[in-house]
């Protein structure tokens, strides 16, 4: 019987990398002392590429990323981003019916549309800084101050600070008779920490207003979670690199409208989309203790952050192999138990009630979440429409579990990029939805690229890294 399998050869621990030394990289190591040709197999270089390491000849991807830097330092591109926001923020006082919205787009119009002139008007190296102080004050601080001393934002934020009082007094934060829609509590426990600084400071005087706001200790949480994961992704550099450089893109997608509203009116997906793409950099460096908490962390806050613990976990199983996986898995699923079982013993109906139905329009009460996507358009079709939007909901999510199991990413880009695609057709589909849902599948997009600097999902593979192709072994005598 022939074999296909080089004697001695053990197999790496990962599906796509080992940590440990294979018999080929030992046979390299040994004969690179040896003049003459370099041996076939595994270069002995760790991966991936480490400081100081030369990626000339320039990689398709690499050359991409170059195109797009460039094409992101173009003047006329700044400026059209400038002007599509002042559009979007002026459309705001013209077609919301909350005060709030409105607000903010009167005082960030003017901002952006400031910051497009700063960008044509000012030298190069000042342009794209200036720029986005000014949206950034104009579209954030300035608003968000002035509706943070006034005690105004969106329901979102009571519903959070009252849970964080109901739990601190009765154990749970559910209220169990809701009778409007603003004693509906749609988020798991975990979201009840953000309403514990109002509990603390109270809001007798303005700094209390201010620092106990939940909106603050949503937007520092989004903050830490992707400077963390831009240290974690960030390419290695011989001089350790300029660490100010992750902040110009905070500071650019802060201030965009994608953001910007949701921080300044109470958005409580911020501190979501900060940990699932922590949770991704964490799971492609191997942080398995710290990828588990912060995916246990994800899945307490919100259920839609549920899909981001497989991702996460497929991704571990396929760089490093099956006991890091199930490192990652246990802790999570295992801590996120820990948080929600006590609300699920003390009251579940009312977990059932608010968590689940009233989010999917399953309830008398409707949620006001409503945009014209396509769930929602089906959903206004009465209970068959309804049906449908959750059929094609689940058959859709179901298609996307497939792709991942058929091809498990190799990457946080590839990773969030599933992870993203799945939330958005959940977002797109589902009976009840809002456009700023989808700020959580487009940062997963957009941010690990930027940290990682470059376009393409695939992990970066170092030149002259070839894997050696086993020769046949033929039987003996």
């Amino acid at each position: 019987m022939v074999s296909t399998r080089t004697p001695g050869y053990s197999r790496p621990r990962g599906r796509f990398t080992g940590r440990s030394r294979t018999p080929a990289q030992t046979s390299a190591t040994e004969a690179s002392s040896r003049p003459g040709r370099p041996p076939r197999g595994f270069s002995v270089r760790p991966f991936p590429r480490q400081r100081g390491e030369s990626t000339f000849p320039p990689t398709p991807d690499r050359l991409n990323g170059d195109r797009l830097a460039r094409l992101a330092s173009m003047r006329t591109v700044h400026l059209l981003g400038c002007l599509i926001a002042a559009g979007w923020a002026a459309a705001f006082p013209l077609v919301s019916d909350l005060a709030n919205q409105r607000l903010w787009g009167l005082i960030a119009a003017p901002a952006y549309a400031l910051a497009g002139l700063l960008c044509v008007a000012l030298p190069r190296r000042h342009a794209a800084r200036a720029a986005a102080s000014v949206a950034l004050v104009g579209a954030v601080v300035v608003p968000l101050a002035l509706l943070a001393l006034n005690g105004r934002h969106q329901s979102e934020v009571m519903v959070v600070e009252r849970s964080a009082h109901l739990l601190l007094t009765t154990g749970t934060a559910y209220l169990p008779h809701p009778v409007v829609v603003t004693d509906y509590n749609p988020y798991l426990p975990a979201m009840s920490l953000f309403g514990m600084p109002r509990q603390v400071l109270g809001d007798s005087t303005a700094f209390a207003r201010v620092a106990g706001d939940a909106r603050i200790w949503f937007a520092l949480t989004f903050f830490a979670c992707l400077l963390a994961a831009w240290r974690l992704l960030r390419p290695s550099r011989p001089d350790g690199g300029d660490p100010r450089a992750p902040l110009l893109p905070l500071a650019v997608l802060t201030a965009s409208p994608l953001i910007a509203l949701a921080l300044v009116v109470g958005g409580v997906d911020l501190p979501l989309i900060g940990v699932c793409c922590l949770a991704m950099a964490l799971a492609e460096r191997d942080r398995t203790v710290g990828a588990g908490l912060v995916l246990a962390l994800a899945c307490t806050l919100k259920w839609t952050a549920w899909p981001a613990l497989p991702v996460a976990v497929l991704l571990l199983w396929r760089l490093y192999g099956r006991r890091p996986a199930a490192r990652t898995a246990l802790i999570g699923v295992g801590v996120s138990t820990l948080v929600i079982l006590p609300s699920a013993l003390a009251q579940p109906d009312a977990l059932r009630e608010q968590v689940v139905r009233f989010p999917l329009g399953m309830t008398a009460i409707r949620t006001p979440a409503g945009s014209p996507l396509p769930g929602k358009v089906l959903a206004g079709f009465g209970p068959t429409g309804h049906a449908i939007s959750l059929s094609l909901m689940t058959l859709a999510l179901i298609a996307v579990a497939i792709w991942l199991l058929a091809r498990p990413p190799v990457s946080a880009i590839a990773a969030a990029d599933l992870l993203a695609a799945g939330l958005a057709i959940a977002f797109m589909l589902a009976p009840a939805g809002r456009f700023g849902y989808l700020a959580l599948p487009a940062v997963l997009v957009i941010w690990p690229r930027l940290a990682a600097r470059r376009w393409s999902s695939r992990r970066p593979v170092p030149r002259g890294r070839v894997r050696e192709e086993p020769q046949p072994v033929l039987p003996r005598g």
